[in-house]
């Protein structure tokens, strides 16, 4: 079975970022304000990655470490 890969215009985030209204301006403005440029985003499914980290929570300690290798291999994947 093969899996059909989506047009940018079929993509959730294309919702956020694509479409020409206010709430997407604000999406692309906060985004810009965050230092990433158009061309990283554009055209691509957005990922979040939520995190429990801190420093009051001990079982949460490797949370910080994992988090940024999922990013790593996200970014690595394009």
């Amino acid at each position: 079975m093969s899996i059909k890969k989506k047009t940018p215009e079929e993509l959730r985030s294309h919702r956020w970022y694509g479409v020409n209204d206010l709430r997407s301006f604000g999406h692309r403005s906060r985004t810009s304000q965050m230092g990433y440029s158009r061309e990283e985003y554009a055209g691509k499914p957005v990922i979040a990655i939520l995190n429990t980290w801190s420093e009051m929570n001990p079982c949460h300690t490797h949370f910080k470490q994992r988090v940024d290798e999922v990013k790593r291999g996200i970014w690595q994947a394009g």
